[in-house]
């Protein structure tokens, strides 16, 4: 069942939808969002979280890992294959794989339970900002050029990534992340640099989001073309060219 809550408020609408099985939480998580300015819609399931998030075509989804019926991975893949959506994962489990386990079906963030309802607010903050933004780059990227890395092709334009001739699924998330590494190779990014320009969080010590993503990256693409930095970032090394590129080089 679906709960509905909003309140009027000068600032943009927004529609959340959120997908949590603890109805006491779920009603604290919505409140805050109210409180914010938009509009929150509750599922209690992650089947019900795929029909609403058809019928709503919420601006975020939070969603939470551990589901009756259908667990949040489920529910991700799905919902991000019927259309484009950020997702904000949250799990009670700390196990580095659930993480990337999650950004790997879809999700563009995640929050370990416990968690702060404040820094909850202000992730959904930076990533509707950064879905904005991405609209407003998009326009501007016309006449940016294909990133041709010969076995590797990122389309700034579509957005969209090959490798060895085959689609890459990313989520909006991994390809500004590769994106924004492939533009400078071999460029060492700072981890504070890389959330600032690709999560839009000027001050995020501590966390480990970019670690995460750059591991769902490396298991989609290949270990070799993202380096570690050890202490400080990531850079990226363009694939080597295969015997038939190098060939075609020399003709």
């Amino acid at each position: 069942m679906l709960n509905t809550s909003a309140r009027q408020n000068p600032k943009k609408s927004r529609t959340i939808l959120v997908v949590e099985d603890e109805p006491d939480l779920a009603t604290a998580i919505a409140q805050r969002i109210t409180a914010n300015g938009w509009t929150a819609r509750v599922a209690g399931d992650g089947a019900s979280a795929v029909r609403a998030a058809k019928q709503l075509k919420p601006d975020l989804v939070i969603m939470d890992i551990m589901l009756p019926v259908m667990d949040g991975i489920e529910a991700t893949k799905r919902i991000v294959a019927e259309r484009p959506v950020p997702v904000l994962m949250l799990t009670a489990r700390d196990a580095e794989s659930d993480k990337v386990m999650g950004l790997g079906a879809g999700a563009d963030d995640y929050m370990t339970k416990p968690f702060s309802p404040r820094e909850l607010i202000a992730r959904c903050e930076a990533l509707l900002r950064r879905v904005e933004r991405a609209t407003i780059i998009a326009k501007n990227l016309e006449n940016e050029k294909i990133l041709d890395f010969g076995s590797l092709v990122i389309d700034p334009r579509q957005r969209i990534v090959t490798l060895n001739g085959e689609q890459v699924h990313l989520t909006p998330t991994e390809f500004d992340l590769l994106a924004t590494l492939a533009r400078k190779p071999k460029t060492v990014f700072k981890r504070e640099k890389l959330l600032e320009e690709v999560w839009d969080w000027p001050d995020a010590s501590g966390t480990r989001t970019v670690d995460s993503h750059v591991k769902a990256l490396r298991h989609k693409l290949g270990s070799e073309m993202i380096r570690t930095a050890h202490g400080v970032g990531y850079a990226f090394e363009p694939p080597e060219p295969n015997e038939d590129d190098a060939e075609s080089e020399t003709r």
